[in-house]
């Protein structure tokens, strides 16, 4: 199913999410690859397998194989990532800080893309899980390689639509 067939699936009490898809993936302040690959890894992590499945026929006409592979590697090692971080924080074991993680990670720095874009994937992905460790973590590491707030907000505005969208789209399936 094409993304524009989904978004004409949504119920009325959802327009805003509908208009807001296509504003967000019209922004200037990210490149097409990183607005697709942020749409992707999003879809991911929203768990919706329509949405995900409308994300990717149209992501697969605007990003290259190793652009749509590293922004799956970037929704799935943040899964598990953001679930372990998120742990660590949330816990008021002190001891959990100083253990190592010895969780392999190696797609942080073999995934082959504009390490950038990777980054806004992870924080996109991170912002959804809702690990403030690893959202901290991925925006200091985005600002110190130049990126500004308002592009680092963009990418969370295309994570927020399409999760919310993932969850209409389950209310409406279920």
């Amino acid at each position: 199913m094409e993304l524009e067939q989904l978004l004409e699936t949504c119920p009325e009490y959802a327009k805003d999410l509908k208009l807001n898809m296509g504003a967000v993936l019209r922004q200037t302040e990210l490149t097409e690859r990183q607005t697709w690959g942020t749409a992707v890894c999003s879809a991911m992590a929203s768990r919706n397998r329509r949405v995900l499945e409308a994300v990717l026929a149209e992501a697969a006409r605007r990003l290259d194989e190793p652009a749509l592979d590293a922004a799956r590697a970037a929704a799935a090692v943040m899964g598990m990532n953001n679930i372990f971080y998120r742990f660590r924080h949330l816990s008021t074991n002190e001891k959990y800080g100083s253990m190592p993680a010895r969780l392999r990670m190696q797609a942080i720095r073999t995934h082959g893309s504009d390490p950038v874009d990777f980054e806004l994937w992870c924080l996109a992905v991170s912002a959804i899980n809702g690990c403030g460790v690893c959202v901290d973590s991925h925006e200091k590491v985005l600002r110190e390689k130049g990126v500004g707030e308002e592009t680092i907000l963009a990418a969370v505005r295309i994570a927020s639509v399409i999760h919310a969208l993932a969850a209409v789209m389950d209310a409406v399936t279920a």
